[in-house]
């Protein structure tokens, strides 16, 4: 720790960061724009000015930019200091001479960081009474709407959006007082995590079009904390709701789990929830004709099927409550995870696999500290969005480095990339097809399935001769092998990337296999990526044998006469005949859903379940972490919860 003293108070401080992290830190008050925790410093704004002094003797000081001033042990700044808040002042107001006077009708009022700012900064009054200069917006797609004429060129959205997030279709554009923050033309912005430039932004530049088209001011929103349901990340959240319907979804800081960030999916992927044809009512069908039934109605049924010849079929996308609940209605030996047999078998070694010691199941944070990774036969970008976005800092890991080798802090975000160019940290893509994740990859390997486990087992072996060996692998690989085998031996934190998409159990094994060889001290980082928001915990709960084949086998023999099927369309587990002939054999089919699809068409009875936003739930994500989502807003239904 280093002291420091600010307006003649001591603190002590973290002399890694920055002054004004620091400061921010201490809760004090000195206001920026251009800083981000994640993107590190730039000096854009010139906001974070203060009065910094050489000694106890020195009483007239110099000014310093705090963002790009160095915590260092013994230093002595002023933030109240007349000349400093006098800089700051000036300094706001010459970024608001184009601003325009909006904030009644800005989407961004309310949570303004530019209103907060100005505040602090004591700027009150408009003095400039000349022409502004002003812009044409673009159409960005969808789901973000632009207006740069509120821009104070903190460089934030380019920053992020380029650098971060590695996207290549938004820049900063002409000079001076005409710099233009946009694509080369009108289209939709191609980046899978565009949605965070809505938060990045400290003004209203980049706002949510889909919340900006059934506004509400936010302070109006009734929200909780929740966990996105996009994947199996399980990001936190906080969505907002009015009058009956969610209105949007913003992140919800986890240090552990997404950070600051979401993917597009997380943040945009919600409406179904305020759908026209959510499934509002307990009804029976017959003939296609729907009849309404009463709660007494549907508990008769339950009672009179709860004789032991019932079975459940779960869900991967359905909370632990409601499998549970499930389970403990049919019996344990009746529950079924509701997942197709080849993911159901591949959930299990992942369940297996984690409980193994010699792995330890990385966070996105520890995923983000990686200095070598290799993926197996998984389109992460697809799967799990944000774990992608962890990938694409983990490769800069060697840059820093090479940044602490110099002296340079890493908060120096654009002297840590001029000196780095184009070094990165390896990162290995064994994939069946070309990823997203191709333009950062060291080697990137496309081949079926059955080879690329092959290669993965001769990097084991290559690793540690006491692996098992491959089968015959091509020579043409042989120099990868041998140089991805090198990168991972060498690397601190190496990470060993596979999962349930590619359906092929022998990239996991050999993945497991590689992470074994490398055998590090705590457990070597095994991340294995599952498709579903609680793919493991319906897997827990069901155990190794109730595959989907056992239930359709026990309804094909006549063994079992009823069926309760929760969140689950079958038919994308398995093949729509064979679906159909078993669905048939039921005398009694209840089906719990949110909305229509093929199961539901087949059922006796057909009940209305709440959304995640509508009940409180826990899931399980990839990790094995057990994350409670909480109730945002009442069902408008009759739909009930678990």
């Amino acid at each position: 720790m280093a002291k420091i003293v600010i307006d003649g108070v001591s603190y002590e401080v973290n002399p890694d960061n920055n002054l004004l992290q620091e400061c921010l830190s201490q809760g004090l008050d000195l206001p920026y724009f251009c800083w981000h925790p994640c993107m590190g410093s730039v000096g854009a704004c010139r906001q974070c000015a203060v009065k910094q002094y050489r000694d106890e003797e020195d009483k007239d000081g110099i000014l310093v930019m705090a963002c790009m001033t160095p915590a260092s042990d013994g230093t002595i700044i002023s933030i109240e200091d007349d000349g400093a808040k006098s800089f700051r002042s000036s300094v706001i107001e010459s970024l608001m001479i184009s601003h325009p006077h909006d904030c009644p009708v800005c989407e961004e009022g309310g949570e303004c960081h530019l209103q907060d700012m100005t505040l602090m900064s004591g700027h009150n009054y408009r003095r400039y009474d000349k022409k502004k200069v002003t812009h044409l917006n673009q159409y960005l797609g969808p789901f973000i709407n632009h207006e740069m004429n509120r821009c104070i060129t903190c460089y934030r959205c380019v920053r992020y959006y380029d650098d971060y997030a590695g996207g290549t279709d938004l820049s900063a554009q002409a000079a001076h007082h005409h710099t233009y923050f946009g694509r080369h033309e009108d289209g939709v912005l191609e980046s899978e995590f565009s949605g965070n430039l809505v938060e990045v932004c400290p003004t209203g530049v980049f706002t949510d079009k889909s919340f900006s088209e059934n506004y509400t001011r936010k302070w109006d929103l009734q929200v909780a904390p929740s966990v996105c349901t996009g994947c199996a990340v399980g990001c936190n959240t906080t969505p907002g709701e009015r009058y009956g319907s969610l209105r949007r979804i913003v992140n919800r800081y986890n240090s552990e789990v997404n950070g600051y960030f979401l993917c597009d999916r997380g943040r945009f992927g919600f409406d179904y929830v305020n759908n026209d044809d959510r499934l509002k009512e307990a009804v029976k069908q017959i003939d296609g004709n729907a009849e309404v039934q009463s709660k007494e109605q549907i508990r008769g049924v339950l009672t009179e099927i709860s004789n032991g010849a019932t079975i459940g079929v779960g869900s991967p996308r359905a909370s632990n409550e409601a499998n549970f609940a499930l389970r403990c209605f049919v019996g344990d030996e009746n529950f079924y995870s509701g997942m197709s047999d080849s993911e159901h078998e591949l959930s299990q070694l992942v369940l297996g696999l984690n409980r193994d010691p010699s792995f330890q199941s990385p966070s996105v944070r520890e995923i983000e500290k990686a200095d070598a990774v290799i993926i197996l036969g998984e389109d992460v970008t697809n799967v799990a969005p944000r774990i992608a976005l962890a990938l694409r800092q983990s490769v800069r890991n060697k840059s820093l480095d090479l940044a602490k080798d110099c002296n340079i802090p890493a908060w120096q975000d654009a002297a840590v990339r001029e000196l780095a160019q184009h070094e990165r940290s390896p990162l290995c893509v064994l994939s069946s097809y070309v990823s997203r994740l191709d333009d950062i990859a060291s080697d990137s390997l496309i081949d079926s399935s059955a080879n690329l486990a092959n290669i993965a087992y001769a990097i084991a072996n290559k690793i540690v001769n006491s692996a098992p060996a491959a089968a015959d692998v091509a020579a043409e690989y042989n120099d990868v092998i041998d140089r991805v085998a090198q990168q991972l031996s060498a690397a601190k934190n190496p990470l060993v990337i596979a999962g349930t998409s590619s359906d092929n159990a022998d990239l996991i094994k050999a993945a497991a296999n590689i992470a074994r060889a490398l055998a590090k001290e705590n457990g070597t980082n095994l991340c294995l990526l599952v498709p579903e928001v609680n793919s493991l915990g319906v897997s827990l709960l069901s155990g190794t044998k109730n595959n989907l084949s056992s239930a359709f086998e026990r309804i094909q023999n006549g063994s079992v006469s009823s069926a309760i099927i929760v969140e689950n369309d079958l038919s994308r587990r398995a093949s729509h005949n064979e679906v159909d002939s078993v669905l048939d054999k039921l005398s009694n089919l209840i089906v719990i859903d949110q909305l229509g699809n093929a199961t539901t068409a087949k059922a006796n009875y057909l009940l209305p379940s709440t959304a995640f936003s509508e009940h409180e739930a826990t899931f399980v994500n990839y990790e094995g972490r057990a994350q409670l989502s909480f109730q945002v807003h009442r069902n408008q239904s009759n739909a009930q919860s678990a």
